[in-house]
């Protein structure tokens, strides 16, 4: 992770969002020398959340809690797809 103060960040905020977005680089803010912000790609977050997405599946499936879903045919029915 590269870290670099908001007032330095300021004049390369374009060059550091692209690095972030395309180069899948976690860039941090720092606020007199403390972390305040992180430019993250997009991907990376969307990567994240279907990680825990899919941990909280296994835990209430371990768990006995998960509740019953729709079946796969009825979705393909509900999107047009069947």
């Amino acid at each position: 992770m590269t870290e670099i103060a908001i007032s330095a960040a300021r004049s390369r905020l374009g060059d550091l969002v692209r690095r972030a977005a395309h180069g899948r680089e976690t860039i941090a803010l720092t606020d007199h020398g403390h972390v305040a912000a992180l430019l993250v790609s997009p991907q990376a977050i969307e990567d994240l959340e279907d990680a825990l997405a899919v941990a909280e599946y296994k835990l209430k499936k371990e768990q006995g809690t998960l509740e019953p879903g729709i079946p796969h045919e009825e979705v393909g029915r509900m999107l047009g797809l069947r």
